[in-house]
């Protein structure tokens, strides 16, 4: 056997797509490749250059991905991965530039080799398409989105289920090594067993820390360390832990938010247990270009909120793809909020980019941007109106003006870019660019104060938008300083929860007495059925101070306190879980419904639905009467009648 093939052949089989083929194509495919050592600062190929007849595989060393243009550094390519597919889109000139950023090898792969592959494995394409998608110009994946393109009669549609849903399957066996090792004993194990990472853990086989070949490049082969000291100089950690069981995209997500490569699987999905498997980014196949991870790499990318807006869009298309295949609601949930959140998060960076450029003060102190309503709750799938505030840490009394007026400044910024993202201003002016929610964490306990000692109907109002917040972007530590005094308060006023309670039942009833929905009368949406009002408000508003009269802060999610409630109240665990299976139908048919009317999917139309619709819909309303019922009897509100 030719050695040099056999060797190609034994790498590629090491890493995806290509460990996807029988040995026989890949031994073919690997006879044919081209090998290129390139020096430091050398060009592959350059913007603007015609496509060659190969792609690239990078065998050692490290490649940079970058437009010249504009000195933007796209990607960092190194063992394993593929670069330069840009022949495999059109045939048309490349839009980034391919540079070696270290002595590097590489092998040149043909095109016409792989597009055969392509042709033959889809599961080749859906690697492919993923590294298109993260590769190419924004106006290439909208015109190839979920498209293969590889037929001569141009572009067809490729339909498959949503891998990103899908839970992993299978990882790598881990590769670990003790503490006590040095960093050269780790990376002989690493060459041994040709991989990219090697996990540190403790006698009981708990992770504790990782090292990646990049941490030697950096760290060790600089010279910074020496390859004599312990593995515990340049290891990371605490290491990002997960359960095998979670689904590709929550394992994206969580890459994309630690900005880490490679996460570790537990028998618990915490450190405090064995490790199980792992998996790195070359184990993550992605079939659609517009999936969350993509999106929120787009979306910290990205340069102003006009590029925010459209991605957001994207992600709207996302969400019609989950609901079309009836994903659950609360993963869908997850990620929108991760989008959500990466969205708000841009937009701040972006407000105080623009202050720091026109040089204008910025904070000095402490503060936090909470996220109130729908969003505190992690349940906003569709963009709708603006709730949200912003605490700042106690400053003296003589700066505070000049401090509250730097952040009123700032948070108008943020809201006037987040209208421009889609999310439109609250009409009822809930939003930090209001001075009245836009206040010093002293002054935000006086209101809470204010709110629950002395509750009047519109001070209980208040508390069922702001009693739902959660820290987007800044210290957090602020949020939990409010929720000790909230529930601090609660403690000292026992009637609070009676009228937070008694305000969850002043809901207008979904059905009429012959059980027909409840519709408006008159006005804009004459014949449509309030889904919010008349049936999401009444189970988020029990699910609020059932979770509040046990003293529970953190969770926020309508879900996730149901199911918390569950645990703390076994006796009603069955109706906690109907009432949780009940919010995912209302959730999904206002998701469905504001898709379809591009609105916040508030009014459905009866008449419009499927009878199974419309039984499904009054079946999720069958635990509101019993959850106001628990309500009535332990908050005693014939008392406050």
């Amino acid at each position: 056997m030719n050695t040099i093939p056999d060797r190609i052949h034994r790498f590629l089989k090491g890493f995806m797509p290509f460990s996807l083929l029988d040995d026989a194509t890949l031994y073919r495919l690997a006879s044919t490749a081209i090998v290129q050592h390139v020096q430091e600062g050398d060009y592959i190929f350059e913007e603007g250059q015609p496509p060659r007849e190969h792609i690239f595989v990078v065998r050692e060393g490290a490649i940079q991905l970058l437009q010249k243009s504009d000195n933007l550094l796209v990607e960092k390519c190194d063992e394993g991965d593929l670069f330069g597919l840009r022949p495999l889109l059109a045939n048309q000139p490349y839009v980034l530039s391919a540079r070696a950023i270290e002595e590097s090898l590489i092998y040149a792969l043909r095109v016409d080799n792989l597009q055969e592959l392509i042709e033959t494995n889809p599961k080749i394409g859906y690697y492919v398409a993923q590294n298109l998608a993260t590769g190419i110009s924004d106006r290439h994946g909208k015109l190839y989105k979920g498209k293969l393109f590889f037929e001569q009669d141009g572009a067809r549609p490729f339909h498959t289920s949503l891998f990103e849903v899908q839970s992993i399957q299978q990882s790598k066996k881990p590769v670990t090594c003790p503490p006590t090792h040095t960093i050269q004993e780790a990376a002989r194990i690493m060459q041994a067993r040709r991989v990219g990472s090697i996990v540190i853990t403790d006698p009981e086989e708990r992770p504790v820390g990782i090292i990646t070949d990049r941490d030697l490049r950096n760290r060790v082969v600089t010279g910074d360390v020496s390859r004599r000291q312990p593995v515990t100089d340049i290891m990371s950690s605490p290491v990002i832990t997960m359960l095998p069981e979670r689904p590709v995209a929550n394992v994206q997500i969580t890459m994309m938010k630690y900005g880490i490569h490679h996460v570790c699987l537990t028998e618990d999905g915490t450190p405090d247990t064995p490790i199980v498997g792992i998996l790195s980014q070359h184990d993550v196949l992605v079939m659609q270009g517009n999936n969350p991870a993509i999106l929120i790499r787009e979306i910290k990318r990205s340069k102003s909120a006009e590029e925010l807006a459209h991605i957001r869009e994207k992600g709207e298309g996302l969400l019609s793809q989950y609901l079309e295949r009836e994903v659950a609601i609360d993963f869908i949930a997850s990620v929108m909020t991760e989008i959500n959140d990466a969205v708000i998060a841009r937009v701040i960076e972006l407000c105080l980019q623009e202050r720091e450029a026109a040089e204008q003060p910025l904070p000095t102190v402490p503060w936090c941007w909470m996220g109130l309503g729908s969003e505190g709750r992690g349940e906003q799938l569709l963009r709708t109106d603006q709730d949200n505030a912003l605490v700042f840490a106690d400053v003296p009394e003589a700066d505070y003006a000049a401090t509250h007026a730097l952040f009123l400044e700032l948070a108008k910024c943020i809201t006037a870019q987040l209208n421009t993202c889609g999310f439109e201003y609250c009409p009822a002016d809930m939003m930090a660019s209001n001075p009245k929610w836009c206040l010093s964490l002293s002054d935000w306990k006086a209101q809470f104060s204010d709110w629950v000692l002395l509750p009047t109907t519109e001070n209980v109002l208040h508390c069922t938008i702001f009693f739902d917040y959660r820290p987007l972007y800044g210290d957090a530590t602020l949020t939990e300083a409010l929720s000790e005094h909230l529930f601090e308060l609660i403690g000292k006023q026992q009637t609070f929860l009676g009228l937070l309670a008694k305000n969850a039942l002043e809901n207008p009833p979904p059905l009429t007495f012959f059980r027909n929905f409840v519709v408006e009368k008159d006005g804009n949406h004459r014949d449509g059925f309030n889904i919010k009002a008349r049936a999401m408000m009444p189970l988020t508003d029990a699910a609020r101070v059932l979770i509040m009269s046990h003293k529970v802060g953190k969770i926020n999610n309508t879900f996730e306190r149901f199911e918390k409630l569950a645990e703390l109240e076994p006796q009603n665990a069955e109706l906690f879980q109907q009432a949780a299976d009940a919010y995912e139908i209302l959730m999904r048919y206002r998701a469905i419904q504001g898709l379809r009317s591009g609105d916040s999917g508030k009014f459905l139309i009866p008449d419009e639905m499927t009878k199974m619709q419309r039984l499904n819909l009054r079946n999720s309303f069958k635990p509101i009467h019993e959850l106001q019922q628990i309500l009535e009897v332990r908050f005693q509100l014939s008392y406050f009648r």
